[in-house]
């Protein structure tokens, strides 16, 4: 059985303002460049956070587990906070979610550099502030890829998802690195300060969305509460998808009965069950193969130290090469076998990489690795957006990204494990096995279906 929850009408759930029968649009609309523009400048400040707090630690300690701590706070908010925000989201007007998740976290940055600034910063309380950004995080992020849908049609979910997804690998590895790393050297109050603006901003666009972006959780209470019947039989009869698929009768649900509505909904699903699993597995040895790619560029390939970032940057070239085919590529061939073959080349490029541990042929299987996860998100992502009916997106989604980034802690002590025996063993043994995983699942996802075309997988069978 899928979760109770009061389902929207007709196609609230997935199909944008429009008639349904209106050509597909050369450009996906204001309200898309409204998000995408608010993506960007949070995706700025993400960057300045991201550079600065380890930049900070280290002027705050000598103590090296404390400085890699930071990395360790960042995350851990995802498996405490990923659910509750998604039920939060299902029930809240998300334009307002935007708002309040990057009106608190611009509060949060001018604390920092108040702070800072009256000599008053401690490691501990720099932990506190990187924790509750990571909280309010998983709200944003919930709410960013809930609201995409409600916008954009079902066949641009793609080209939508891979501008959002290149926007901010450019913005976070192009502008905010070594902008914050230059201007940290100057004074530490301007790339902070820049922060808070950038939040502060994208807080603000998000007031100027479309009523659509509400959710359809909110356009359905709306319609109840101006309607001046009491609900009458027929009202209260199971409403059916544009697939014909029964979908439950409202029911009021206890916030902690709708923290097991994105598991059970995932879990009773014919294709995300299966794509969820194998989505963990593939994170859980990807992330092993990867944990000690500092050592391994610094020690084995013999980079010097200083152009480090510089050559890290070969696997963001790829990430944003990667965003800007998918979409052409899910157009020609599908989006099944484009996944299918992604989720192939991927590893093995890493595994090539552990054989051959030289710089020219690191920096093309960094590309070609981290090109074929930036094809593997969007496609991701693009097919739960289209699967998930719109009243259930915050729930499903931080139910997906807790197990999932859950695992990823994981991943990397096995990898720092693998390493002790020799730098290349995690691209060659996690790597491997990520390849033995892809290849298992090579059939069942060259079978997936386009964006476009999940309507009739869009709820579980009953």
């Amino acid at each position: 059985m899928p979760p109770a929850e009061p389902p929207p009408p007709a196609d609230a759930a997935r199909t944008p303002p429009g008639r349904p029968d209106e050509p597909a649009r050369r450009g996906l609309g204001r309200s898309f460049t409204n998000v995408f523009t608010a993506n960007i400048s949070s995706s700025l400040a993400d960057g300045i956070a991201r550079v600065a707090a380890p930049l900070l630690a280290a002027r705050l300690t000598d103590d090296p587990l404390l400085i890699a701590g930071i990395a360790a706070v960042a995350m851990l908010p995802w498996l405490f906070f990923a659910i509750p925000s998604g039920v939060l989201l299902d029930r809240i007007d998300r334009r307002h979610a935007m708002s309040i998740a990057n009106g608190t976290r611009t509060l949060l940055a001018v604390t920092l550099l108040t702070l800072f600034a009256t000599g008053t910063l401690t490691i501990w309380w720099l932990y506190a502030v990187i924790f509750a950004y990571g909280a309010l995080e998983t709200l944003y992020d919930g709410a960013i890829r809930a609201v995409v849908p409600a916008i954009v049609r079902r066949a641009d979910l793609p080209r939508a998802n891979s501008r959002i997804e290149a926007g901010e690998l450019v913005v976070q590895n192009f502008l905010a690195v070594p902008v914050t790393s230059a201007l940290f050297a100057v004074a530490v109050v301007i790339p902070l300060g820049i922060g808070a603006l950038s939040y502060a901003v994208a807080g603000v666009l998000a007031f100027f969305l479309p009523a659509a972006a509400a959710g359809a959780h909110r356009t359905h209470r709306a319609r109840r509460r101006r309607s001046d019947d009491a609900p009458t039989a027929a009202s209260d009869a199971p409403s059916s998808d544009d697939a014909g698929t029964p979908v439950l009768p409202s029911v009021r649900a206890t916030f902690a009965h709708q923290l097991t509505d994105g598991f059970r909904f995932i879990m009773s699903h014919p294709m995300l069950r299966p794509l969820w699993f194998l989505s963990i597995l593939i994170a859980l040895f990807f992330s092993a193969a990867i944990a000690t790619d500092v050592l391994f560029v610094l020690d084995r390939l013999d980079v010097p130290e200083q152009w480090f970032g510089v050559f890290m940057l070969s696997g963001a070239v790829g990430g944003i090469v990667g965003a800007v085919v998918v979409s052409p590529l899910k157009v020609r061939f599908g989006a099944g076998p484009v996944m299918a073959a992604a989720n192939f080349v991927g590893p093995v490029a890493l595994v090539v990489m552990g054989f051959f541990p030289t710089i020219p042929v690191a920096v093309v299987c960094f590309a070609v690795s981290f090109g074929s996860t930036s094809v593997w998100n969007v496609l991701v992502m693009s097919l739960r957006q289209a699967a998930i009916p719109g009243y259930l997106l915050g729930r499903v989604h931080g139910t997906w990204r807790t197990l999932l980034w859950g695992t990823m802690p994981l991943g990397s002590l096995l990898g720092g494990l693998l390493a002790r025996i020799d730098l290349t063993t995690p691209l060659l043994v996690a790597g491997g096995l990520t390849v033995v995983v892809a290849a298992a699942g090579y059939r069942f996802l060259h079978g997936l279906p386009n964006p476009e075309d999940v309507a009739e997988h869009a709820l579980p069978t009953r």
